[in-house]
This record gives C-alpha cells, sequence and structure tokens, in this order.
C-alpha cells in the first residue's frame, strides 16, 4: 500500500472502532463525524493527500529501493546533511497547513519509529525483530502513531515513590507489568498524554524513565490503537463548531485532543515488545539511540513556521489599524523578528553540523537544538503577551459572522471599520489572533509550547551539564594568570 491518501486514513480510523470517551459518553460510530475529531480528522487529511499531488509530492515522499515503493519522507533514514535538509523541509511544508499549531502531525512519531528502527543494536538481540517488523508495517501501510510516555501526575514531590499508587497503596495508577504469559506482557494503569490518542492507528508507548524505579515499569512497545482493553479518555474538545472557521478559524481544524490512556488488562503480545524489564536501556533509549535529538529536530523545525506565522499575524493586525509608525509596535514586532532569525539560525546550525551517531544515523547538532527548546519555552508567551498588547481590546469586541448575516450587520460595518479594512475584513483577523491566544485552543497552544519538551528547569539543567564551558573558564584563568 505505501502512501495512502486522506480518504483511506479516515476510513481505516473510522473502521477500527477505538474506545474513546469525551465529554462522558463512549463514542459511538465514526469518529470522524464527531464533532470533537471532525476538524482534526479532515486537516489531518489533507495532509496525507498532499503527498500524492505535485509539486508537494516530491517534497513529502521518497522512492525506498529497498521497499521497491514510494514512502513518507518521515520514514528515510537521513545519512547526509542532504537528507535532514530536505526532512526539515517537508515538516515544513506540512506545519504550513496548520500554521504550526498541529504538534503531532504524522511525522513526529514517525520519525520515532524510524529512528528506533535505525538504532537496532542498541536493544536486546530478541526485540531486534519485534522493532523492525514495527517500522516495515508502519512503512508499508503509511501508519499513524499517537505516543505516550507519562505518568499520572499523584505525587510529585522529589523523593516520593508513591506516586505510582493510590494513597491507599493497593490500586494501580502508572501503568505497569501486572503479569507474564506465553503469549505477551500484560499493562494495567494509566498513562499521559497522548495528543490524538485514539485517532490514529497506533500507541507507541515509551519508557517514563525518572519513574522506572523497578522493572514492572520498564518497557516499551506499540500496539493498535484498538486492542482490548486500550482506553481512550479525552479532554474537553475546543473545536465548538468543526464547520465555523471564520469564528473559530484555527480551533475548528486543528484541535488534536489530548488524552489519558488507561490500560485495562491490556496483552501486549510479544512480538510487539521491544525493550522489557532493562532498567538500563530506560535511562538511555532517548539519548543512545538519538530519539530525543531527531524529534527535536522535527519540533524545532515546526516552531519556525509557527514563529513565521505569529509574525504575519502581528504586522497585520498593525497594518490594518495602521499602528506601524508607533516606535513601541515597531519594538514589539521586532522581538518576534528576533525570535524567528535566531530558531532560524539555532535550527540551520543543527543541520549543517550534523555528525553520524554510531549507528550511522545523520544526527543534528544536539547544543543547538537543546539551546532551541529552552529558548523557544521561555519566549514563546511572550510572543503570545506581544500579540495581546498589539490587539488590545480589538480582542474582546468580537462578533460572530452570524452577527455579520442579521440586521445590526450595518452597525458592524460602521462601528468596527478599520483604517485598512473593513469591518468584517478586520473581525476576520482578530478572531484569528484570539484563536491563537486567547481561546481555549490558544491558551492549551501556550501551555503546550511551554512545557513541550519537558519541565523547562530540567531542560535548562541538562543544557547546563551537556554544554562544555571548560574552555571559556580557563580563559578566565588565564587572564587572571596574566595580572
Amino acid at each position: 500500500m505505501s502512501i495512502i491518501t486522506g480518504q483511506q486514513y479516515i476510513k481505516r480510523i473510522n473502521k477500527m472502532k477505538n474506545e474513546i470517551w469525551i465529554e462522558g459518553k463512549r463514542i459511538d460510530g465514526d469518529v470522524s463525524e464527531q464533532r470533537a475529531f471532525k476538524g482534526v480528522l479532515k486537516s489531518k487529511a489533507s495532509l496525507y493527500d498532499m503527498q500524492h499531488h505535485e509539486p508537494t509530492k516530491s517534497y513529502l515522499t521518497r522512492y525506498s529501493e529497498v521497499h521497491g515503493e514510494t514512502i513518507n519522507f518521515a520514514f528515510e533514514k537521513p545519512t547526509s546533511i542532504d537528507d535532514l535538509k530536505k526532512r526539515r523541509e517537508a515538516t515544513q511544508l506540512w506545519a504550513r497547513k496548520s500554521c504550526g499549531t498541529i504538534g503531532r502531525s504524522p511525522d513526529y512519531i514517525n520519525t520515532a519509529i524510524m529512528t528506533l528502527a535505525s538504532s537496532l543494536p542498541f536493544f536486546e538481540e530478541k526485540y531486534t525483530e519485534n522493532i523492525t517488523a514495527i517500522y516495515e508495517n508502519a512503512v508499508k501501510n503509511d501508519l499513524s502513531f499517537t505516543h505516550t510516555f507519562i505518568n499520572p501526575q499523584v505525587n510529585r514531590s522529589p523523593y516520593s515513590q508513591i506516586n505510582l499508587l493510590d494513597s491507599n497503596q493497593d490500586k494501580i495508577i502508572a501503568a505497569k507489568i501486572v503479569d507474564e504469559t506465553s503469549d505477551g506482557i500484560v499493562i494495567q494503569g494509566a498513562r499521559l498524554l497522548a495528543t490524538q490518542g485514539g485517532v490514529t492507528d497506533e500507541l507507541l508507548v515509551l519508557p517514563s524513565g525518572g519513574d522506572a524505579i523497578n522493572n514492572d515499569y520498564a518497557y516499551a512497545f506499540s500496539i493498535p490503537s484498538n486492542t482490548p482493553g486500550l482506553k481512550f479518555i479525552c479532554r474537553e474538545p475546543f473545536s465548538k463548531h468543526p464547520t465555523n472557521t471564520f469564528d473559530h478559524p484555527l480551533s475548528a481544524q486543528f484541535d488534536e485532543i489530548d488524552s489519558v490512556v488507561v490500560f485495562d488488562h491490556v496483552l501486549v503480545p510479544w512480538e510487539r515488545v521491544f525493550l522489557y524489564k532493562d532498567l538500563h536501556a530506560v535511562g538511555s533509549i532517548y539519548t543512545k539511540t538519538s530519539l530525543n535529538l531527531m524529534l527535536l529536530f522535527q519540533a524545532t523545525s515546526r516552531q519556525v513556521v509557527k514563529t513565521e506565522f505569529i509574525l504575519g499575524l502581528a504586522e497585520s493586525i498593525a497594518e490594518t489599524i495602521s499602528i506601524t509608525e508607533y516606535q513601541h509596535v515597531q519594538e514589539k514586532i521586532s522581538e518576534i523578528i528576533v525570535t524567528l532569525e535566531i530558531m532560524k539560525a539555532l535550527l540551520q546550525k543543527s543541520e549543517m553540523s550534523a555528525i553520524k551517531n554510531e549507528f550511522g544515523m545523520m544526527v543534528p547538532n544536539p547544543l543547538s537544538l537543546m539551546t532551541a527548546s529552552n529558548y523557544y519555552q521561555k519566549i514563546y508567551p511572550r510572543l503570545i503577551e506581544i500579540l495581546h498588547l498589539l490587539g488590545a481590546s480589538g480582542f474582546i469586541t468580537l462578533p460572530t459572522e452570524s452577527d455579520f448575516n442579521s440586521s445590526i450587520s450595518s452597525d458592524l460595518e460602521l462601528y468596527l471599520q478599520a483604517k485598512n479594512a473593513d469591518a468584517k475584513d478586520r473581525v476576520q483577523l482578530f478572531r484569528l489572533a484570539w484563536d491563537l491566544t486567547m481561546s481555549s485552543f490558544g491558551t492549551r497552544q501556550t501551555q503546550y509550547e511551554r512545557f513541550f519538551f519537558g519541565d523547562p528547569v530540567r531542560l535548562s539543567s541538562s543544557l547546563y551539564q551537556a554544554y562544555n564551558k571548560k574552555p571559556y573558564v580557563d580563559d578566565i584563568q588565564a587572564f587572571l594568570n596574566n595580572q
């Protein structure tokens, strides 16, 4: 089959009948027709369709000599800097379809599957065939994945290990191995935070390294989303009107839905397991395989696109209401420009100074990507604040499209016009900015970017520890010695 169309993707997800719970009800019928999922599934389908049409097809697909057919770009192992460049261009092409707001486009976890399959010597020999088979199945069928690697937040104190149990210490909370049979392992408990949970073909389960206090929590596998006993409990949807892109231009189309994954004695077949009761592997799977770096490369590529979108939005607002001549406005928009150029420079450096890892995969420069991740987590809320300051009360007084189609439309046209746009165009632009910054969808976007790759303090600590500061300390000592 190889590359699929959008219709094939939607038909396949509908057919799976995954157990999805949302707003207190289990979804019955086609998930693609449900209000909460209709918009994002349509948007994802459009990404798959781009694989079949020029000029986008040449960016998004590769002909694989090994497979003898055309495959999605994310499944190709990069072995040169040019491969990384093409991968970045493809990621950004897909990201522009959602203005960078879909964080889990198919290439994100596809990249993880490719990276794991490219690092076979890392795994115990008896599991290498499993990860290879998972990869080959994903390539052949152009599968989509969600993933989970976070335990529930029960007790976050630094010295506690009871965060894996409830207060009575007799009920399993964090998903753990509870049995082992000839057919596979049995998992009971819950995991966070599966974005797009229930609307992908498979669920990739990776170790929660910091909480793997014993072997029962040390595992990794991939299973179909409709595996018996697997349940996706979704948050409240932000897409209230999936067909109304005037009032909700982003949330109507790109609300990914995040979910809690519940494993109710889920049997994971042995052929689906690729890490089992190996605490050493749990602690190094993200770094030794370069999994973190390849995912960071995808994420940074997307964040550049998102920053381009924010810059375009800020300038459009300023031009529409004619405030571009104010120096404080120029200063604020310049902050966005600086952010964009810093992110582009870090991404380019990571690409141009890439080297092959021990498994022969071309891997971006880690320090550049770690710097970009640290920087963006902290700067993104400021970018949103700048949009707030530029739009001011204009983000508050926003009528809907139906208001413009009513008897009060003449009032709106008179009182809500802007110097460089009529009232309806102005409101449409401001509703776009509002949806990115102030709606439920928008505030989730801010929280998402703030914690995208984990706790900002922990990531800053990781950068501190990884960065070679000795040459600069030596410079100071040399200066003092010469006084």
